[in-house]
């Protein structure tokens, strides 16, 4: 799985999930936390309004943002 990540992701971007327990799921990004191992982690809030919280590396920013 590919890694890198061109543009982190910013709080209202639009992200696509590409790994993990949430992959397949899209929404907006919201709360941009590093957890105390160092990794980023988000919580991406769907069109339903339903959150769940993944690791930055497993989205994908897309083209559209919420803002």
């Amino acid at each position: 799985m590919a890694t890198s990540t061109a543009t982190a992701p910013k709080d209202g971007d639009a992200c696509q999930v590409i790994g993990g327990t949430h992959k397949g799921k899209s929404g907006t990004v919201r709360d941009l936390n590093v957890s105390k191992t160092g990794h980023l982690t988000i919580t991406v809030v769907q069109a339903n309004g339903e959150r769940f919280k993944t690791l930055a590396r497993n989205v994908v920013v897309t083209a559209s943002g919420g803002r």
